[in-house]
């Protein structure tokens, strides 16, 4: 068995499933976060809710301070949720020990970052920043060297083994920093902004390749991003606004249009029925805050009323 169909076998099927019922591999309810400075506290996550099925590819966007990076560091197991319920394949973070969860970080979940200074280490080659978590976990050199050849393979790095991160392009540091965060085999790979200092050519580039080694080796994947044409590489896109899941864009092929994309957005309703309305929405809303609600012919509607209800009527 080559390391590419053990690394596919290991992700398939309900392995490590949170639900095998649902096929869920990332299940988040509930889910708060709350930091503490000085006298202050600071709600970066309130009450998110996400679900993500194994082998899934989804991007996560927002404006900066929605709770994107809060949400990728809890899934990393660098940060703990304050409240709420985490779980991730058959861990829940909430509860897991610290001995445990040094392990869930060094086996089950790789991560790649934007900067690459943290992705890679200055003075080892190419070939040694793969093998190095892989020699942290006592792989034997053989494996090591055979898991890294293959993953340089498949990200067209072949002849960039023995080079060292300065001789690389900007594009060549991520995909080196993406097989890096596949040494282990992961069942989980987290990106964090993997574009964000990179031109619209090299990010296509990159997130295509994410997207193969997604469909290749089954791996579930959560990326942060601000990169506008993520859509066309991602299974969703999960829109994330004031720490809670506001709505969600499945892309799918226009069959009108040769090669076009459509994308439907959809409002999340959380399991308490409420409902985050897009921004360019909310504001008809603002002056009273209220809004009327009516079923009809199984539409919904969601208007402004013509005049404050709060406002004392006048009597005649």
């Amino acid at each position: 068995m080559t390391q590419f169909s053990e690394y596919r076998e290991n992700n398939g099927g309900d392995n490590g499933v949170a639900d095998p019922e649902t096929g869920l591999y990332i299940d988040c309810r509930d889910l708060f976060k709350i930091y503490k400075r000085a006298d202050l506290e600071v709600v970066a996550l309130r009450g998110l809710d996400l679900s993500v099925e194994k082998g899934e590819l989804i991007a996560v966007i927002g404006a900066s301070g929605s709770g994107k990076s809060t949400l990728l560091n809890i899934l990393a197991g660098l940060d703990r949720p304050s409240a709420g319920q985490v779980l991730v394949g058959s861990r829940d973070l909430l509860d897991v020990s610290d001995k445990d969860l040094v392990m869930y970080r060094r086996s089950e979940v790789g991560f790649v970052w934007q900067a690459t200074a943290r992705n890679l280490v200055p003075y080892l080659s190419v070939a040694d920043n793969i093998e190095l978590p892989m020699a942290l976990s006592g792989e034997p050199a053989k494996a090591r060297r055979a898991w890294s050849d293959e993953l340089l393979e498949s990200l067209g790095m072949a002849d960039k083994a023995k080079r060292l991160p300065y001789q690389l392009s900007g594009g060549e540091q991520q995909r080196a920093a993406i097989a890096v965060g596949l040494a282990n085999k992961p069942p989980l790979l987290l990106a964090d902004e993997p574009t964000g200092e990179l031109d619209t050519e090299n990010a296509d580039s990159i997130f295509g390749m994410i997207r193969g080694l997604n469909r290749s080796y089954g791996v579930t994947v959560v990326t942060v991003t601000h990169y506008a044409g993520v859509s066309q590489f991602v299974d969703r896109v999960v829109h994330i606004r004031d720490g809670r899941i506001g709505s969600e864009t499945f892309s799918h092929p226009d069959y009108r249009r040769d090669g076009g994309i459509v994308e439907d957005e959809y409002v999340v309703v959380d399991p308490a029925g409420r409902l985050q309305l897009p921004v360019e929405l909310t504001e008809r809303f603002r002056r009273g805050g209220l809004a009327k609600i009516q079923m009809e012919d199984g539409q919904i509607t969601i208007d402004a009323p013509d005049t404050n209800p709060r406002q004392p009527r006048s009597r005649s």
